[in-house]
């Protein structure tokens, strides 16, 4: 996902797709925090820049703008002709992905979770350290969408770092979604309260570290499900880091027969790879075709 993708308004939802119009970056406020479990924080941001934001793109993907240290606010880019104008090397803003976890258009207000992993991480120390009042920047909402392809039974699967997604996906579905979900955590303290109106089936597991990532915690738990097969169409929707997305996204390619029209899996993150380290990677891998 590009930069010039997260800058633009999703198309209008009409028979005839027209080109999505362009949106500058949105200059938000902190108006207040939550505790969602040790290793996850809720940060809810308002502005007169959030107005018009889109409703219907909950778990969508967005770039956040994190001032520098040495800032209060982050510089945010413009948007010129040719795409994204940065600021000055010593101005532009740390920028990281992050997912919509929820907008509300009545009280002008955008969720965004934040999992937690200590001090160091521009995102996370950020994270653990806002206050009302502190400044960030968004751009987006971008990404596929729909997140998940229409169907009648789900695979859905990832850690932590998808976990808002994940929750925006179930509580969007119909009440007569079949399938199953997998959440990976590392901690029993690390689950939360997740609201599933669907007949998906909801499992929490520990990551089993000794695992290799051909066969890692995330995939074992997917193989092992119990689906409604072989009756009705499937979809999936996969995320978290690179070696576990990548396990499942060929598991359910060989065994289900999916492909990139009803398979969406993202790498989030690279174990033992900052983001900087992990971007082209990244990008290689989204644009496989399958």
């Amino acid at each position: 996902m590009s930069l010039l993708e997260v800058f633009a308004r999703p198309a209008p939802t009409t028979p005839v797709k027209t080109p999505a119009k362009r949106t500058p970056p949105r200059l938000l406020q902190v108006v207040r925090t939550e505790f969602l479990s040790d290793a996850m924080r809720r940060i809810t941001l308002s502005g007169e820049d959030l107005i018009g934001f889109p409703q219907d793109r909950n778990g969508a993907h967005i770039k956040v703008f994190l001032p520098r240290p040495e800032q209060r606010k982050p510089v945010l880019p413009t948007l010129g002709q040719n795409g994204p104008v940065w600021p000055a090397a010593h101005l532009r803003p740390i920028t990281r992905t992050y997912s919509v976890r929820r907008y509300c258009a009545e009280k002008n207000e955008l969720d965004i979770d934040f999992v937690l992993h200590g001090v160091d991480s521009p995102a996370s120390g950020w994270a653990v350290n806002a206050v009302p009042g502190d400044f960030l920047g968004v751009a987006g909402p971008g990404g596929p969408d729909p997140l998940l392809s229409p169907a009648k039974q789900h695979i859905i699967a990832g850690d932590l770092t998808a976990l808002p997604a994940i929750c925006a996906l179930l509580e969007s579905l119909p009440i007569s979604a079949a399938g199953h979900a997998v959440i990976e955590i590392d901690h029993e303290n690390f689950r939360q309260e997740v609201i599933n109106p669907t007949q998906i089936q909801l499992q929490w597991v520990l990551r089993n570290p000794k695992l290799s990532a051909e066969q890692n915690t995330l995939l074992q738990a997917v193989k092992e499900a119990q689906l409604p097969f072989p009756e009705g169409t499937l979809s999936a929707f996969v995320a978290g880091e690179n070696g576990s997305v990548l396990a499942v996204r060929d598991y359910l390619r060989s065994t289900y027969g999916l492909h990139k029209k009803n398979l969406y899996a993202i790498p989030y993150w690279h174990r033992d790879q900052d983001e900087e380290t992990y971007h082209q990677e990244r990008h290689r891998i989204m644009d496989q075709e399958y």
